[in-house]
């Protein structure tokens, strides 16, 4: 296509989002309404996955040795764990260390286990990491049949929950943005529509000449573009203001770790390029299958 052509259609396409005021401004205003939506709801999922996944990443094996194993059992035992296609790291905590971190998980009352100092009644135990925290069920099941494993503990029942919730609001997540997107295509389909019909005249005219197809939807197509790519920019900007705002209050209040929020740069920067793509791309499609089925009527 030589630039003059283009240069061609990119001004048919201001001209008719000009001449269409009222249908442009409803068309910008749903784009806008719905990628403001979907934008709360991208920051949203993200941030939630970026808790599960911490979540997921703590999750924990607990493996207590038996009393009566030896040095030489803890080794072996250790080997045939590490051997394990499902575990990622294991790592010895002492009987003395257990003791420690009970002392110090109870605070100030923890000084009453100190008592046991002399005669520890603790277990050495291997803290195991699986490669995918959908791993630990399965690792957890094969460590536990191993000899000198006294019991194995990481959160049974709770674990399997926690995962299947996780999935749960990732689906639905997902589920609802492209419910949304599928919202905005629809919106920007009949204003592109209605547009046609305006110009069906003029079309027909054009084709009559023997305009090809193609030269009749570029300037369709630039303008789908650009109602959605206009529909994009206030969604990104408010969004961007109210999770810097969020983000610098609200994170230096948040002591435990996995309850971070996403740091603003470069996250927004991301949220916003998949704004503005998205704006695009629903404009583009919608526009192009309203323009195939009335080039094809």
């Amino acid at each position: 296509m030589r630039f003059s052509t283009l240069r061609r259609h990119m001004r048919e396409s201001f001209k008719s989002i000009g001449r269409n005021g009222w249908m442009t401004f409803a068309s910008i205003s749903a784009v806008t309404v719905t990628l403001l939506l979907v934008g709360v709801f991208l920051v949203i999922m993200f941030n939630m996955n970026h808790f599960a996944s911490k979540i997921e990443n703590d999750v924990e094996i607990r493996v207590y040795i038996d009393l009566t194993a030896t040095e030489q059992d803890k080794q072996a035992l250790k080997a045939q764990i590490e051997a394990v296609p499902e575990v990622k790291e294991v790592e010895y905590s002492s009987k003395e260390q257990e003791l420690k971190n009970l002392i110090k998980s109870f605070g100030e009352e923890g000084s009453s286990f100190r008592l046991f100092e002399q005669d520890n009644p603790l277990s050495d135990v291997y803290v195991v990491k699986a490669k995918q925290p959908e791993d630990t069920m399965k690792a957890a099941k094969k460590i536990e049949t191993f000899k000198s494993v006294h019991k194995v503990k990481y959160g049974q029942g709770q674990v399997e929950k926690l995962f299947k919730t996780l999935g749960i609001a990732r689906n639905i997540g997902l589920g609802l943005i492209i419910g949304l997107l599928f919202t905005a295509m629809f919106l920007i389909s009949n204003t592109i529509k209605i547009t046609i019909f305006a110009r069906r005249r003029e079309i027909e005219i054009m084709r009559l000449v023997g305009a090809t197809n193609g030269f009749i939807r570029w300037p369709f197509f630039l303008e789908g573009l650009w109602l959605g790519v206009m529909g994009a920019i206030i969604p990104i900007a408010l969004i961007s203001l109210v999770y810097y705002n969020i983000y610098e209050f609200a994170n230096p209040k948040l002591t435990v770790p996995f309850l971070q929020l996403l740091p603003f740069h470069p996250f927004m920067w991301k949220v916003s390029v998949v704004l503005l793509v998205l704006g695009g791309c629903i404009g583009v499609w919608g526009s192009m299958m309203s323009v195939r089925r009335f080039l094809k009527a």
